[in-house]
């Protein structure tokens, strides 16, 4: 669907002097129908990389191809048309306040040329489509916030295009709002087939309805996947911060200790009850989290063993566990807040 490959953008450095590097060889794909978010800390490129899928950006070099066309290399009509195939929710609506909710929702399609006719049915088809019927006249001061982002929703999908992008589509909006509107765009996905691309810095988002994700950092790619095999990745940095253990223990403090994540039935299942048995031996639970994670239930635990547990032992018991994976170590797991790192020098959103 689409296929980033080696995408560098730099920008001329304070001062007119050398360059600041904002995304230093990206690569990613993104499958055909997918919910896909793109997290990182402040000044990891998430913005910059957004700019350049919707072609506000030019990339300084590397490959941007939408459905086998290379869309860094279109220039003139050939740009305005691959436009139409790219939606773009902003964080802050963007509405054309003079104008009410029919009339927003219609103006891409003013653009494209069409006739009012033809803009009108698409316009109150999309109004239905997003939950505003009986909301057509209305002006966006008019409107909640939640709202004005169906709003902003329904005029990206005028053109019927190819792929969705969000731009921190729901950092405005209050816990509620931002629930609805991701509820939305799941829903969409779902009924209409779009691709959706989510720029977010906020986890909950990922765990309510993407199913795959990447975490930029210093303008690259750190790690990327789909969210569950993200979740089940010992080491993952993202997968630690989607479902969280709580910090460890201390280094020296003696005991063993090991982060358990499973996936499904599993999470709720006696596995645990079933290894205190085997092992005959002390283990303790030392935090822990259910989270539903792209639709499917995950659990983790953070567990000390005490003396004489053998590593080998758990490792063998866990290994024969259907969607069970652990990691040891004092640093297994983090407590998600500090997950996204910081950003270093050089690098802009």
């Amino acid at each position: 669907m689409i296929s980033i490959e080696n995408l560098v953008k730099t920008f001329p450095a304070a001062g007119g002097v050398g360059e600041v590097s904002a995304l230093r060889g990206i690569d990613l794909e993104v499958a055909e129908g997918e919910i896909f978010g793109i997290v990182g800390p402040s000044g990891a490129g998430k913005s910059t990389l957004l700019r350049c899928l919707n072609l506000l950006e030019r990339p300084t070099s590397g490959r941007i191809v939408l459905r086998g066309d290379d869309l860094s290399q279109l220039t003139g009509a050939g740009l305005r048309a691959a436009r139409r195939r790219i939606g773009t929710v902003f964080q802050q609506f963007n509405l054309l306040h003079a104008r009410s909710v029919r009339a927003n929702i219609e103006f891409p399609l003013e653009l494209a040329g069409l006739d009012r006719k033809q803009r009108r049915a698409r316009a109150d088809e999309l109004i239905e489509l997003v939950g505003l019927g009986g909301k057509e006249k209305a002006f966006p001061s008019q409107l909640s916030g939640g709202q004005q982002q169906r709003v902003g929703i329904a005029r990206a999908l005028a053109s019927q295009p190819d792929v969705l992008l969000c731009d921190e589509a729901t950092s405005a909006l209050d816990p509620t709002t931002t629930d609805q509107v991701l509820d939305l765009l799941a829903e969409l996905n779902r009924s209409i087939g779009v691709t959706v691309v989510l720029i977010t810095h906020e986890l909950g988002v990922l765990r309510r309805i993407c199913t795959s994700a990447a975490r930029l950092a210093d303008g690259r790619i750190a790690e990327a996947g789909r969210i569950l095999d993200l979740v089940g990745e010992p080491g993952s940095v993202l997968g630690d911060a989607i479902v969280p253990v709580g910090v460890g223990p201390s280094e020296g403090d003696g005991a063993d200790t090991a982060v358990v994540t499973t996936i499904g039935d599993e999470a709720r299942g006696p596995w645990l009850a079933q290894l205190v048995r085997k092992l005959d031996a002390d283990i303790s639970v030392d935090g822990g989290r259910v989270e539903q994670v792209a639709g499917v239930t995950v659990g983790r635990l953070r567990l000390r063993f005490g003396p004489g547990v053998s590593r080998a032992d758990v490792d063998a018991f866990v290994d024969a566990q259907p969607n069970v994976t652990l990691s040891w170590g004092v640093g297994a797991g983090v407590d998600g807040s500090s997950w996204a790192g910081a950003a270093t020098g050089g690098v802009v959103t």
